[in-house]
């Protein structure tokens, strides 16, 4: 037996340790730590000579095979099929916009100041945080009211709508229908939240009563309407449904 091998017959006769494995695992764990705060203490000659030694590593470790792409042409082949895919979704988009073409695409926009009103509190009317919507609104049946001291958008009771008047674009009729909620309003979306019916408004509305059915026979309950004038204004809610 050569000289110096008696560590490895050693193994070769009794095994290793039984907790060898481990601590080799956690020594390997430790080991990247270990290096990077002997980088971070490290300053002078010493330092220059560690950054030298670990760059050899990393130009080392990072040999290229022959004939690997580089990372910024990996992507070219992919690039027919990422303009195909590109084209396709603008075209859904078309199409999807296409499907909800509403009577009125452009409206007029409503400053906060005509949308709301200030309303003074406090025993001495000093503090103004509160602000009262001055246009029609819809609030659901669950709603329920905050406590009024801490109530910032107070919507009046004679400016709330339960129904619309709504006009069936193919079939040239106006039918009187249940409001389920606004979907959008085109001026913000805090007044979408607050449920604000303004020209232009997306309405969802109940067409049960229509009678209106799917390709597979089920009866539509819902359905999409857009407000063409100023309930504020007129009274009542005048829509178009979309189809």
């Amino acid at each position: 037996m050569p000289q110096n091998e008696y560590i490895e017959e050693h193994i070769k006769r009794h095994g290793r340790r039984l907790d060898y494995y481990e601590k080799k695992r956690k020594r390997e764990a430790r080991a990247a730590h270990r290096s990077s705060a002997r980088a971070q203490k490290l300053f002078g000659i010493k330092a220059k000579l560690l950054h030298q030694k670990r760059h050899a590593e990393k130009a080392d470790s990072g040999t290229v095979p022959e004939g690997a792409l580089p990372t910024f042409l990996l992507d070219r082949e992919g690039q027919r099929d990422a303009k195909a895919i590109s084209s396709a979704i603008k075209q859904k988009r078309k199409d999807k916009a296409a499907k909800y073409a509403v009577p009125l695409p452009k409206v007029r926009g409503i400053a906060e100041d005509e949308m709301f009103k200030v309303m003074k509190t406090g025993k001495s009317k000093s503090k103004s945080w509160k602000r009262m919507v001055t246009k029609a609104t819809f609030v659901g049946e669950s709603f329920t009211r905050k406590p009024p001291k801490l109530e910032r958008f107070v919507r009046p009771m004679a400016l709330r709508f339960k129904k619309a008047n709504v006009t069936h674009p193919d079939l040239k009729a106006t039918f009187q229908l249940q409001i389920l909620g606004v979907k959008k309003n085109p001026q913000s979306p805090i007044y979408t939240q607050l449920g604000v019916l303004t020209k232009g408004t997306i309405i969802e509305v109940n067409v049960s009563e229509l009678g209106m059915v799917t390709t597979g026979g089920k009866v539509v309950f819902g359905k999409y309407a857009q407000v063409t004038n100023n309930p504020e204004n007129d009274g009542c809610i005048n829509a178009v449904l979309l189809v």
